[in-house]
């Protein structure tokens, strides 16, 4: 099967007002999937929701009521996903120790449970979903889960502790994820994404953002949102890519600042 033959089914993006998750979006409703847009910006969210004629739902993925109440939203008007894209992230910065003081449980706290514990129950509640809806011939697939990793999950420079923890957390839950689902026939792979131009980019200075595309090998500059959706189109299509994570950086290795 390829992806044509998912067209019509449903699928959920976390963060996907804004940045990689709005382009695997656009990019899966132009595949043909009802899409539904899971983020805590309302006013975006509808917005961009209705501009690819698909459904919002305010819902805060750490969590797991708020997930709950979102995929309930999801099954009552779309049906229950075939795929699930966990884009929802943030990058808060902060050292071990820094000016004689420990890094803030309260910012590493944050961030573990928007990036790893989010992705995490989006997955598990969306895969129990998927469970229940019957195999796509000819392999027995159900679904397809994408969890966003990063490229700091292997280079994590200065002051990405909390950041870089999250990350590693989502490279290590793909394989056992993957294998806990292959009887069920849903796979579950993960992208690991370099520099690219996201809302947090586009704030730097034009100057800045051309540096940091120049230190990406090839091509040298920052990556577009529209390749990651690219990405996350090609792993639905492929069928034996499973328990894989695919770093998407121009063959960037980070330098510890």
């Amino acid at each position: 099967m390829n992806l044509a033959d998912w067209a019509g089914s449903t699928a959920i993006v976390t963060g996907g007002a804004s940045g990689l998750g709005a382009a695997s979006a656009s990019a899966l409703a132009k595949a043909g999937f009802k899409v539904a847009l899971f983020d805590l910006n309302e006013e975006k969210g509808t917005s961009y929701a209705q501009e690819i004629d698909g459904i919002f739902c305010k819902v805060d993925v750490s969590d797991p009521a708020s997930v709950k109440a979102g995929m309930d939203k999801v099954v009552a008007e779309l049906g229950a996903p075939r795929v699930m894209i966990n884009c929802a992230g943030i990058g808060l910065a902060g050292k071990t120790v820094s000016r004689g003081e420990p890094h803030t449980f309260e910012l590493f706290d944050k961030t573990i449970r928007i990036n790893l514990i989010g992705s995490f129950n989006c997955a598990s509640q969306a895969a129990a979903l998927m469970c229940e809806l019957d195999p796509m011939e000819p392999d027995g697939a159900r679904g397809v889960i994408i969890n966003t990793a990063s490229v700091a999950a292997f280079d994590g420079q200065i002051g990405q502790i909390a950041y870089s923890a999250s990350k590693g957390g989502i490279v290590g839950m793909t394989l056992p994820m993957a294998r806990d689902l292959a009887d069920k026939g849903v796979r579950v792979c993960s992208i690991a994404p370099g520099l690219f131009l996201t809302p947090l980019l586009e704030s730097l200075p034009e100057d800045v953002q051309t540096s940091l595309g120049q230190q990406v090998p090839f091509p040298s500059r920052l990556g577009q949102p529209q390749e990651f959706g690219k990405l996350v189109c090609h792993i639905i299509d492929n069928p034996m890519l499973n328990g894989e994570v695919i770093r998407l950086d121009g063959a960037i290795r980070m330098a510890p600042r």
